[in-house]
């Protein structure tokens, strides 16, 4: 059994990205810019905010966090949105979900212009990526497959399944995982036979956000594990992942921990993409 750290590669690719913006001052005349929108104050929103902010300056692009109120409302963050889509020197605009329950997430995205959606979630960066055109890739998925490579994982040919389908890592990591010539499952939580579906996995990556949920007997011996759950233990109250890391490890080939697994890698993709959205301003 391996460990699958994202720490290590988000560490190598930082480095990479940093030397690129040495040079951008005096290549374009300015920097990428980077605005994150935080409404409220949730523990895990601010903690994951205050990250990329750190990443950001690790790699030497401009970032600013709006914050405001939870009880703002919808047309105050769509005017803010509309003036960052108008302003040129901001290259990209991320809204940190989740959201208060009266603002509706699917317009708030919507308004984000597509080339400065980051996140890779605006509906029209979905149907590009399914679509196979140009587009923004979401970050945790690109994530997923990155560290996968980077560990020489096959991904051609082997049986993937996916617990998961969300828009934000289910699905779109499905769609990637089968651009890479692999044969997809996508199963949910309560799927019938769950056990036997995720037994059968070459590669199994989940996404549900229930602590532990996946066991050893789950899991096929000599499976890679990518483990996206980022929960509390009810019993400890610590960090833990959707997979139940001391029960499935020694039964794995590869595994990805929580915390420091795909986690570093969202936020990494995440400044990857700024730049591109940086960049193309200049190419086209």
């Amino acid at each position: 059994m391996q460990i699958i750290s994202g720490k290590e590669l988000a560490l190598k690719l930082k480095s990479e990205m940093a030397a690129e913006v040495a040079t951008f001052e005096g290549r374009f005349g300015r920097l990428p810019k980077l605005v994150v929108i935080l409404v409220g104050n949730d523990a895990g929103s601010v903690s994951y905010v205050t990250g990329k902010a750190k990443t950001c300056d690790e790699v030497g692009i401009l970032n600013e966090t709006i914050r405001y109120d939870e009880n703002v409302s919808q047309e105050e963050l769509l005017q803010k949105i509309a003036e960052l889509n108008a302003d040129e020197k901001t290259d990209g605009i991320l809204v940190q979900l989740p959201l208060p329950k009266h603002i509706n997430e699917k317009t708030i995205i919507s308004s984000i212009e597509q080339k400065k959606d980051v996140d890779g979630f605006h509906p029209l960066n979905v149907a590009a990526l399914w679509n196979k055109t140009d587009c923004v890739l979401p970050c945790t998925p690109k994530g997923i497959i990155k560290l996968l490579k980077e560990k020489g994982i096959e991904i051609k040919g082997k049986k993937a399944v996916v617990i998961g389908r969300s828009t934000i890592v289910g699905l779109p990591v499905s769609k990637l995982l089968l651009d890479e010539n692999a044969t997809v499952t996508i199963a949910h939580s309560r799927t019938e036979n769950l056990a036997e579906v995720a037994s059968d996995a070459d590669i199994l990556v989940v996404a549900i956000g229930k602590p532990k949920f996946v066991t050893a007997e789950m899991v096929k011996d000599g499976a890679v594990v990518i483990d996206v759950g980022v929960n509390r233990d009810p019993e400890t109250g610590k960090l833990c992942g959707d997979v139940d890391f001391e029960n499935v490890a020694e039964k794995t080939s590869f595994i990805t921990p929580v915390p420091g697994g795909v986690g570093p890698m969202t936020i990494c993709c995440l400044i990857e993409n700024t730049i591109e959205c940086f960049l193309k301003k200049f190419n086209n």
